[in-house]
């Protein structure tokens, strides 16, 4: 095996075959709440989701969970559905839980009818404690009549109404709890986003979920391991109301370093201004990830990297980033900046001039650029430190030039001759250095830390103790000219810095703005990635002058 088809071997993660998977027949589907944006965790259900419907020529339902009115909220359904966009996914059918209203609600009548189910007015701390102790609620024994009496107060939304639930009855004595006679229907008094205030009852979504998968055809239910104890429940379900029966397949949640995934925790960030909004480079929101510059394609070789893995991990950012890089290495333009103390190397004999090189070493058809040359150009205070006369230094892109002076003061270098040496082509054992001549452009980089500081919050802890409030750094630089032509959302490479992503291009005096994308290897806190560049001298043609 080449060693490129051994790499996508090693990255591709093993994916379980689906059970009585029927290629043209399986039909998945993705069920968010609408009630905020997608993070990455999100990210990953659904892509799985469409791995499956596309490695069975199958289909693929996007389904709004909106059982509950309280949470629902019709923009998020809009956020939503832009976010599948960003990701590249394309349902073949979009539906809502609340599409099933009416048939839920006679599903419970059914339940309510053959006493597989009953009306609860207990409190729900008293509630909790039963469940807890096993102890079976008062109301377990009622008539068929008295639970249809309490039933219809429900659906009016009363005041007596609104102190009840509707529970199946499964196991109270089970040790597992999610069998002790859970709640399937509940009073809400608020308005629903589609339905307004038809309904006073609302299913929760332990009962919607199995109707709504058998109805809409469903035939492999994908649900992270988390939901494992829930799936005997799943089953009483339709087993009870003789529904046609889908197939859970569990895969491991997403669980990553330094990071928090609930909505509230989340939510909290953005109304505190801990960050910039949910698409701040530091959210783990699909927004998020995508502004800093990861890429769809990078996503889901991390994904099948995964494969069809059970088994519950904390990842690491690094990988991810590490998989990003793969993709972007390849085809990112390179530019040149500078950062800090700039000191200048005057060269004999050298007048404006300027010459055009490749975008890309590796691949000429991503492009060209013009670079500057001029008597005096510049170079990073940290790499003029490091030169001594007499030293072969290689300028990227140029070639090599003779120091015939070094100039130092206070133990710095401030000033530095050189002589073109641009016929030896001797680079092995060289200082590399990037450079700049005038004219230059001021960019402004953004280097973001993880807002979390702590890998991983105990349960003990508060999150929010562990919040870096000092995890955005604002770096300016001086880049070439050829930076003006980066449009926003733009990856490209700063040579020895970075990879980046334009997330403001050049506007009038508005100058351009980077983030820097991790490239998926460990560093320190403000350390950044400086591959070197191969050296390339290029021809080039003096300024004609005014005559």
């Amino acid at each position: 095996m080449s060693g490129k088809g051994k790499q996508q071997t090693e990255d591709r993660g093993k994916f379980v075959d689906l059970p009585g998977a029927v290629k043209g027949e399986v039909v998945v589907r993705f069920p968010p709440e609408a009630s905020g944006y997608l993070h990455i965790g999100h990210a990953k259900a659904a892509l799985l989701n469409q791995y499956y419907q596309q490695e069975f020529e199958g289909k693929l339902v996007m389904r709004f969970d909106d059982t509950n009115p309280a949470k629902e909220n019709a923009h998020y359904e809009e956020v939503i559905k832009e976010d599948l966009v960003l990701l590249g996914i394309k349902p073949d059918l979009w539906t809502h839980s609340s599409d099933s209203f009416d048939l839920m609600i006679s599903y419970c009548e059914q339940l309510l009818t053959a006493s597989l189910a009953y009306v609860d007015d207990t409190d729900t701390e008293t509630m909790r404690k039963e469940r807890e102790a096993r102890v079976e609620s008062k109301n377990r024994d009622n008539s068929v009549s008295q639970n249809f009496e309490l039933w219809e107060e429900m659906k009016k939304g009363s005041e007596r109404g609104q102190q009840c639930c509707v529970r199946t009855k499964i196991d109270m004595k089970s040790n597992n709890g999610a069998l002790r006679d859970p709640t399937i229907y509940r009073c809400k008094a608020e308005s629903h986003v589609r339905t307004g205030d038809k309904y006073k009852v609302y299913p929760t979504y332990d009962f919607a979920c199995p109707i709504v998968d058998s109805v809409e055809g469903i035939t492999h239910a994908l649900r992270t391991t988390e939901y494992h104890d829930r799936d005997d429940q799943y089953y009483w379900i339709i087993d009870k109301l003789g529904l046609r029966k889908p197939y859970i397949w569990e895969y491991s949640r997403l669980n990553m370093t330094h990071t928090v995934m609930s909505k509230r925790k989340l939510t909290q960030l953005v109304d505190d201004g801990l960050v910039d909004g949910w698409d701040d480079p530091r959210m783990p929101t699909v927004r998020g990830v995508l502004r800093r510059g990861l890429t769809i394609e990078g996503l889901k070789q991390f994904i099948i990297a995964q494969g069809g893995s059970r088994t519950v991990v904390l990842m690491e950012w690094d990988k991810l980033w590490a998989f990003n890089k793969k993709v972007i290495d390849p085809i990112a333009p390179r530019y040149t900046a500078l950062e800090g103390q700039l000191v200048p190397v005057h060269v004999n004999g050298q007048g404006a001039a300027t010459s055009e090189v490749n975008l890309h070493p590796k691949d000429a058809a991503i492009g060209q650029k013009t670079i500057h040359y001029g008597p005096v150009v510049y170079v990073e205070q940290a790499d003029a430190d490091l030169m001594k006369t007499d030293d072969i230094v290689t300028f990227v892109n140029w070639g090599n030039l003779k120091l015939t002076a070094v100039e130092s003061k206070d133990g710095h270098v401030v000033s530095i001759n050189a002589d073109l040496d641009l016929d030896n082509k001797n680079f092995k054992k060289t200082l590399k250095v990037t450079w700049l001549a005038d004219p230059t452009v001021d960019i402004q980089i953004v280097n973001y830390n993880p807002i979390i500081g702590k890998a991983v919050i105990e349960k003990d802890e508060e999150w929010k103790d562990f919040v870096d409030r000092d995890s955005k750094h604002l770096i300016p630089m001086k880049a070439e000219p050829a930076v003006t032509s980066i449009k926003k959302g733009d990856i490209i490479q700063l040579q020895r810095k970075s990879f980046y992503i334009c997330d403001k291009a050049v506007n009038g005096n508005e100058p351009l703005v980077l983030i820097q994308i991790p490239d998926g290897q460990v560093k320190g806190k403000f350390d950044v990635e400086k591959p070197a560049n191969p050296p390339a001298a290029k021809p080039q043609k003096e300024k004609k002058g005014k005559k």
